[in-house]
């Protein structure tokens, strides 16, 4: 999870202790994260040519 450390894979939402996620791991270096890594909520996610904003209504914004 490259954005924010949390308990939730912020790619598939899946718990993070579960292991590590390799395919997660390696989307992400191509796309935005589509969950919160905090609270596990789907985000609201928007994709521009010159990069991303994903946001928590409980977190806030993440850009990239």
């Amino acid at each position: 999870m490259d954005e924010a450390v949390g308990m939730w894979c912020d790619r598939c939402g899946e718990a993070a202790t579960t292991g590590t996620h390799p395919g997660c791991a390696a989307a992400r270096t191509l796309e935005p994260p589509r969950y919160c890594a905090h609270c596990r909520r789907r985000m609201k996610v928007q994709v521009l040519p010159v990069g991303w904003s994903a946001v928590c209504v409980e977190h806030g914004e993440l850009r990239g």
